[in-house]
């Protein structure tokens, strides 16, 4: 076991049906039914690949979509096509989730066989707002329809989905109450890599925050600052402009509308009880730069125009940042430094990520924007350890036990036969 969880090498599965939950949810193009990446899909290939060799029956169960809205959902479909051509060999779909149609596929599956159910979202129990509204514990998800239906047809369970690990829902904490459970090889090894960042970081350990996720970077910046892992935050994005307005800074009237119609006003007095308390370590811009007329302009701190709205560091924040990530032994980076989808405001991510390309630190990085942004620089073979999850990894890095790792731990405890 690893950090009180199993993992496969405890494993017997030949001729065992393996109750599978992996985090392969990607960007859609609905106007030709492809998936847009499949960074994640690759990420859980090792797992599925190693089950399926050594003779389990696996049944992979997936979400796709922001549920948030059900117009997000999408079936599992492509991603069946996509896993097929990773493996190199038929991975089956079905349109059900655990209906009788589901039910009897997985009764017919053969040693080494691969099914992908469709989305689990399409089951309301599965939704954000039954999690958030309901709150079932644990106990509770185990006899929501989704477990009662599958987990009997299953031996054992398997959880691959770190990325989703932040969520409290039946198929990610109510199969590991009813059956022995596991993490696979992307959970553990994630799960790993971020604790050695909690735990015992090589120092100068540098964190880069910048993006628009506010809730959780302050959250995170806390965390790692009062437990002493951060010995420098380099702040960029929407969380610099919170600091730089609490302190006192002029960014530009736009700048600061922003953050008054998102409702982030409440951050000014977070920023300055992190900042009273913490300032030498907290690094903040000393130039910044903004768009007109698609045509970029940088100033000092003090000689921003009245009305501009700041959507990227400058040039002399981009260099100070980029010596301190090259002095660094270990920099972890969640969020970009601005709006760098566009070539005139792109300038102080593509900085710091070149940067990141060249240090010689261990450097992990995660969340979304972060990936996209390493996709897009094609950097992704020059950063140390790129985590799938977002959502997932700021709350481990918060302090929060995940649901997933206490139902994995119990799951753990459960007799194999």
């Amino acid at each position: 076991m690893r950090f009180g969880i199993r993992t496969l090498d405890e494993l017997s599965v030949r001729g065992k049906t393996v109750l599978c939950r992996v985090d392969i949810n990607q960007p859609v193009d609905r106007g030709t039914g492809t998936l847009k990446s499949v960074n994640r899909i690759t990420a859980c290939v090792p797992t599925i690949r190693e089950l399926s060799e050594k003779g389990a029956k696996v049944v992979l169960m997936a979400h796709q979509g922001s549920d948030i809205e059900y117009k997000n959902f999408y079936t599992t479909k492509p991603h069946a096509k996509v896993l097929s051509e990773l493996l190199g060999k038929e991975v089956q779909w079905i349109d059900d989730v655990c209906g009788p149609a589901a039910r009897e596929a997985i009764r017919n599956l053969k040693d080494g066989d691969i099914l992908l159910l469709d989305n689990v979202r399409f089951v309301a129990e599965e939704q954000t707002l039954f999690e958030m509204k309901l709150r079932l514990t644990h106990e509770q998800q185990a006899k929501t329809l989704l477990v009662e239906k599958l987990a009997p047809l299953g031996d054992l369970y398997v959880c691959d989905a770190f990325a989703a690990a932040h969520r409290d829902q039946p198929s990610l904490c109510g199969f590991e109450q009813v059956l022995p459970s596991a993490m696979g090889r992307l959970f553990e090894k994630e799960y790993c890599t971020v604790s050695s960042v909690m735990e015992e970081p090589d120092r100068p350990c540098v964190f880069v925050l910048g993006g628009a996720k506010i809730s959780d970077a302050f959250q995170m910046m806390k965390t790692v600052l009062d437990r002493g892992i951060a010995d420098e935050i380099l702040t960029g994005g929407l969380v610099a402009n919170i600091f730089l307005i609490a302190l006192g800074n002029e960014i530009g009237k736009g700048s600061a509308d922003f953050i008054e119609k998102s409702n982030y006003t409440e951050y000014y007095e977070k920023a300055k009880e992190l900042y009273a308390a913490y300032g030498e370590k907290i690094v903040l811009p000393k130039d910044l730069a903004w768009v007109t007329d698609g045509q970029r302009y940088e100033a000092e701190l003090g000689k921003i125009p009245g009305e501009i709205g700041a959507i990227d560091i400058g040039h002399e924040t981009s260099a100070d940042y980029r010596e301190r990530i090259l002095k660094a032994k270990t920099v972890f980076v969640n969020g970009p430094m601005g709006v760098f989808e566009q070539e005139p405001s792109e300038y102080g991510t593509k900085a710091l990520w070149q940067a990141l390309a060249d240090t010689g630190a261990f450097t992990v990085l995660g969340g979304g924007d972060s990936i996209t942004a390493t996709e897009k620089y094609k950097l992704t073979d020059k950063i140390g350890y790129i985590c799938t999850g977002g959502g997932a990894l700021i709350r481990f890095l918060s302090g929060e036990e995940l649901p997933v790792v206490k139902a994995l731990r119990h799951g753990s405890t459960l007799p194999l036969e």
